[in-house]
């Protein structure tokens, strides 16, 4: 398990030097999460890759688990407009299906990097490591855009939070070895089927 290290927010990039610079340390940390386990991941490496001081790299990701959840974070945003968008004849139940179907397969091409971002975002305290939180606000974000419900009620944020909770822990049963992308994507669609009953209108 990654060491979280201080309680402390990383630093915000206050220029767009500064936002290039994050956005190297976040490309460099994707590429190095992609061939090595996350535990062979060392933040020299990244630095080195990103071509900045470590010092710099700790400055704005206090930890691995830090960097990691930023990565998810930062993949999630830029995936989001090449996901699929609700067709005029679907419900919101089979477009957030069909999102969470596209995203399982995106995940899974890449197996290391897909653990690296999940063991760290469900090791990482929300009060320790803000970026966990922004990364459950964005992945409901996505699925109620992606299905058109742009006033969401209390039952579909219910329904989402308990979906993605779910599909978390179904990616992570393939990722171990527990379970086949065939058996996985079924799984989602059961999961969505049970969960969105109310949205198949």
């Amino acid at each position: 398990m990654p060491r979280i290290g201080k309680a402390r927010d990383g630093a915000e990039p206050t220029s767009a030097e500064q936002r290039r610079r994050q956005v190297r340390i976040l490309d460099a940390a994707t590429r190095l999460g992609s061939e090595h386990e996350l535990a062979r991941v060392q933040m020299t490496e990244v630095a080195k890759s990103a071509g900045v001081a470590i010092g710099t790299l700790y400055r704005y990701f206090p930890s691995k688990t830090h960097l990691f959840v930023a990565v998810l974070l930062h993949r999630l945003e830029l995936g989001a407009d090449r996901l699929p968008a609700r067709k005029p004849d679907m419900s919101a139940r089979d477009a957030i299906t069909e999102v969470l179907i596209e995203m399982t397969r995106r995940f899974v091409d890449r197996p290391l990097l897909a653990s690296a971002m999940l063991l760290s975002n469900s090791t990482a305290p929300a009060t320790v490591v803000p970026d966990s939180e922004e990364v459950r606000r964005t992945f409901h974000r996505i699925l109620f855009e992606k299905a058109g419900l742009d006033d969401p009620t209390e039952q579909d944020r219910n329904a989402v939070r308990l979906l993605s909770m779910m599909w978390s822990g179904l990616l992570v049963a393939y990722l171990n070895g527990a379970a086949t992308l065939e058996e996985t994507e079924a799984d989602v669609r059961s999961s969505c089927e049970l969960l969105l009953v109310h949205l198949t209108e």
